[in-house]
């Protein structure tokens, strides 16, 4: 059964939809049959591995609001092992959209929309990540009741805790209340200028706070994680022997022995 992985932070710009597409990629390259679910409106992470939303008729919206099924929303990338479930704007309307659900069914349960449509496919991946948007609404809530555990991306920046602590309440009460085996898979620092002392600090501050939670691997602030967007495709398709292709690798490896497969 795959595990369900959700890159969070309610906190834009910290490299969450960067992380989200170049380590699913880089887990399909170490073998692992992996899904990436574009929970954003935005659709970043879709249009980053190459997709037009006037080329897919179903987008991760339809699938929560029960308009087609999970399977019917998969597309298969031309990267290795790598499948995606596409966004558009239309997931902007999802709140609307279940609160009409609650009020014509009592019995409907909002939060867990997603965890109860990713059941009907754990078996065929290895991993699923979801990338949340920056905020903790009702799709955020709804990845992390869906999840087993959760990457947070830390900006080695000014201001990088900022919101964490309501973050992890967040996790807590989604603990107590609806997914008793969530867990942090790890803290992820992102963004790093090793030319600034601000991004050692931060990396002393963040570890010192969260301890053997961190992974190992930094990600650099690097030009080549900001162009691969662009051209459509993860860092390890647009320039395989770059620094951030690297680092990304790593971090797959990383999350593979942590889970011990």
């Amino acid at each position: 059964m795959a595990k369900v992985i959700s890159v969070v932070n309610q906190k834009g710009g910290v490299g969450k939809t960067t992380t989200s597409i170049n380590l699913a990629a880089a887990l399909g390259s170490e073998g692992k049959k992996t899904l990436l679910i574009d929970l954003d409106s935005q659709g970043n992470a879709s249009s980053g591995l190459g997709l037009n939303s006037s080329e897919f008729e179903q987008d991760i919206y339809d699938v929560i609001t029960g308009s087609c099924t999970i399977k019917e929303a998969v597309i298969k990338t031309k990267f290795k092992n790598l499948s995606i479930i596409p966004s558009t704007i239309n997931l902007a309307g999802v709140d609307f959209e279940f609160v009409k659900k609650m009020l014509e069914n009592k019995e409907f349960k909002q939060n867990e929309q997603l965890r109860l449509k990713i059941e009907e496919i754990k078996a065929d991946y290895d991993y699923i990540l979801v990338d949340c948007q920056p905020s903790l609404g009702v799709s955020t809530m709804n990845a992390l009741v869906a999840s087993d555990s959760v990457i947070i991306p830390v900006q080695c920046e000014y201001y990088a805790l900022e919101g964490i602590n309501q973050l992890l309440n967040s996790i807590i009460l989604v603990q107590s209340k609806m997914n008793p085996d969530l867990r942090i898979e790890g803290v992820l620092l992102t963004m790093l200028d090793g030319r600034t002392n601000i991004g050692l600090e931060v990396m002393e501050e963040v570890r010192k706070y969260f301890k053997n939670k961190v992974f190992n691997t930094i990600i650099p602030r690097l030009v080549r994680l900001v162009e691969a967007p662009s051209h459509g495709k993860p860092v390890n398709a647009y320039d395989p022997t770059s620094r951030a292709t690297l680092a990304y690798a790593n971090l797959a490896k990383e999350v593979i022995t942590r889970n011990g497969n």
